[in-house]
């Protein structure tokens, strides 16, 4: 009985923190791009942070668009990556 409740309780606990997680999408504003390379910096920061499953970064636009899961990261972990790497960013409304 015992080791029953045990198991619905860790299965609850498993589906309910799941449930709590998600993908989200961010357009990061990088107006510090001035070249067609940088694109290829930036996305090498945003895809080395953990969590981000898919990034999109255009030199024309100064953004990055960044798909990632907001249990292992944050727009303010992505802000820094961007910023360490060189480019300052901020998210956009």
């Amino acid at each position: 009985m015992k080791t029953r409740l045990l198991c619905i309780v860790a299965l609850t606990t498993a589906f309910a923190a799941t449930a709590w997680a998600g993908t989200q999408t961010v357009t990061l504003s990088v107006p510090g791009m001035t070249c067609a390379a940088c694109p290829l910096t930036v996305k090498q920061a945003l895809s080395r942070v953990q969590g981000v499953t898919k990034t999109d970064v255009s030199y024309e636009k100064k953004q990055a668009v960044v798909t990632f899961d907001d249990a292992k990261t944050s727009i303010q972990a992505l802000t820094k990556a961007t910023g360490d790497a060189g480019y300052p960013s901020v998210a956009k409304q």
